[in-house]
């Protein structure tokens, strides 16, 4: 079994295993990280040979740790992160560039229709009937606050964010923890922000941030396949292009100790927009995101379906139109 782990902010860690009465077997690390001295890797494979083949990341990583020689020193590794590879491994993960991706960008809609399309596109991922999708949003003329599970509230202003989502296969996370799977659906994001200049990483749980403040933050929805069978994952990221503060504390529900002049300047401290951050048009920032994602694993220019169009209207209309939804409180 080949399991492969991008680490968030780090390098590429490839394991090889077999598993044999219930316990690992023929464990080989690779990767291009740095690992010094020689011997801390032949040190990591016998950690973890002969592990119980459930052991869990965090399991095979304090394996590891009680193996490596002294002064072992690690760049663009860690153990957990090598723990991970070999959960992929197990579960028969696979990797972003097993898929032929397809770029959705059309546009401006409605925030209901955008919602629903998120719902359909993800569903049909989920049944094998579309492939891995990137799909840009447009906003309309109204400012509107977004929420999707798994994550907080994120201002959403048409011009003014950034906002796209991916309906993944849920292959792609398999052997990944809920935490971890939002770092590793970022990680690319972070990749082409570093080439607009930009220092950014992964938050837990789900935002994204640099040094002067948050500039995005995550959600995700796992959708269950026909018959109950592997399903897909929704990973939705919106990001402060040029966000207006004083609006977004007007639109957010926020606690009263935010509320305070402290507060308040606190809360809008916390969010910095990414035009002044990259100089760049929005467009740009967005041109460059897409061109990134390709250059690393591939993209095509792709559309919505008739039949997802029409599936997507009317679940806009039923559901996210409805006063239930808009005024329902997470």
């Amino acid at each position: 079994m080949h399991g492969e782990y991008k680490i968030p902010g780090g390098k590429l860690v490839v394991v090889d295993v077999e598993a044999e009465g219930g316990v690992l077997r023929q464990v080989r690390v690779a990767g291009d990280f740095f690992l010094e001295p020689d011997e801390a890797l032949e040190a990591v494979n016998r950690a973890l040979e002969g592990a119980p083949a459930d052991t869990g990341a965090a399991g095979l990583a304090a394996r590891i740790d009680a193996a490596l020689p002294e002064g072992t020193v690690m760049y663009g590794l860690t153990s957990e992160g090598v723990g991970v590879a070999v959960r992929r491994a197990l579960a028969h993960a696979t990797d972003w560039t097993d898929y032929d991706w397809q770029l959705i960008h059309e546009g401006p809609q409605s925030p209901a229709l955008h919602m629903a399309l998120d719902e359909v596109l993800t569903a049909e991922v989920a049944a094998g009937r579309r492939p891995p999708t990137l799909r840009g949003w447009e906003g309309g003329s109204r400012a509107r606050r977004a929420r999707a599970r798994g994550g907080g509230a994120m201002f959403v202003e048409p011009g003014n964010t950034i906002t796209y989502s991916l309906s993944v296969p849920e292959a792609l996370v398999q052997g990944l923890s809920f935490q971890d799977s939002y770092a590793y659906l970022d990680d690319w994001v972070l990749g082409a922000l570093g080439e607009m200049g930009i220092r950014a990483w992964y938050q837990p749980l789900n935002d994204i941030a640099t040094d002067q403040g948050k500039i995005a933050g995550a959600a995700q929805k796992r959708v269950v396949g026909p018959g109950g069978g592997p399903g897909a994952v929704l990973h939705h990221v919106t990001m402060s292009y040029d966000i207006d503060a004083d609006k977004m504390l007007e639109v957010l529900r926020i606690g009263r100790e935010k509320m305070s002049d402290k507060g308040i300047k606190s809360a809008k401290k916390r969010v910095d927009p990414l035009r002044r951050q990259t100089g760049l048009a929005r467009e740009a920032v967005i041109g460059r995101m897409i061109s990134s994602f390709g250059d690393r694993y591939g993209l095509s220019r792709g559309k919505v379906t008739d039949d997802e169009s029409a599936r997507a209207l009317e679940l806009a209309r039923e559901k996210f139109s409805s006063a239930e939804w808009t005024a329902r409180v997470p």
